[in-house]
């Protein structure tokens, strides 16, 4: 039962060094295993909106359709709701779409047991995992779940060998701490250093009315979180470099991008042209 359908561009998931200047055919259903009182896709992950029933075969059919129009396409994401909740169509269809040569994202709260998610990570190309907290009081309290097997999930899809990047939504008072900044990017960095991390900007949304997240927080947490990681974004904000990928060795910029989509590429053979070290992505950049 999709709810929700669209082509839209790898970065929007978001992956910045997954296939960059990519295009995902992403679809979702209904419902969520969290109850999160902040969700910003509220009206189809606790609601029941009008569907449209479609089958594993016709949602590869459709993508494969996509990519004879924009060859960029590269694949399928199961997004906009948490694709746990319709786990046994995510698993068909990847499996699907494997077999047809295209990549599968995962755009995932993580929070899945470890038997469901290492039957599923064979299929899976990417993921962008959520972190919504280092506390897990913040997990039991405002989006009714734990944070230990959120961890876990990242550490076993890394170790999986899936590409994994991770978002993190800054909400004022609830979780920008520069304390469980350091612990949360400790804890990455440790896992590899070369992850990236997105620090995405809070606005009021269901039931959470604090203000939007301040400009100078998400820098000061960027500041922090670039001591002990390669590539760190701000994200549902834009300035000029919020988005832009940097040589994790002299800091030149190597990728540009607009609000969500990738603008320039100043790579040369997959390096950075200044220093010559090798930028950790996955696929091809498309431009």
């Amino acid at each position: 039962q999709v709810a929700s359908l669209g082509l839209d561009p790898v970065e929007k998931k978001p992956l910045f060094h997954f296939h960059p200047g990519g295009l995902v055919l992403s679809i979702g259903t209904y419902g969520c295993n969290f109850t999160c009182r902040f969700c910003q896709n509220w009206q189809i992950s606790q609601m029941s909106p009008s569907c449209t029933m479609l089958t594993p075969g016709q949602i590869v059919k459709l993508c494969l359709s996509e990519q004879k129009r924009y060859p960029n396409t590269v694949g399928i994401a199961y997004t906009y709701n948490e694709p746990t909740v319709w786990y046994e169509f995510v698993s068909e269809c990847a499996q699907e779409a494997k077999a047809e040569k295209l990549s599968n994202v995962l755009v995932t709260n993580g929070y899945i047991s470890k038997e469901a998610l290492r039957e599923l990570l064979p299929s899976i190309d990417a993921l962008n995992i959520d972190v919504k907290a280092w506390q897990d009081d913040f997990y039991r309290r405002i989006a009714g779940g734990k944070l230990k097997p959120v961890l876990e999930t990242v550490e076993e899809a890394y170790a999986a060998g899936a590409w994994v990047e991770i978002t993190y939504l800054v909400i004022p008072g609830e979780n920008d701490k520069e304390e469980d900044m350091k612990k949360l990017t400790t804890w990455l960095g440790k896992i590899n250093p070369a992850i990236p991390l997105h620090l995405s900007r809070f606005f009021p949304a269901y039931h959470f009315h604090n203000p939007p997240t301040p400009f100078s927080t998400l820098e000061n947490l960027r500041g922090i979180a670039r001591e002990r990681l390669q590539h760190v974004y701000i994200g549902n904000a834009w300035k000029k470099g919020y988005a832009d990928t940097y040589c994790a060795r002299c800091g030149r910029t190597l990728l540009e991008r607009g609000a969500l989509e990738l603008e320039g590429v100043l790579l040369e053979n997959g390096a950075c042209p200044n220093c010559l070290e090798t930028l950790e992505i996955v696929g091809k950049v498309w431009m």
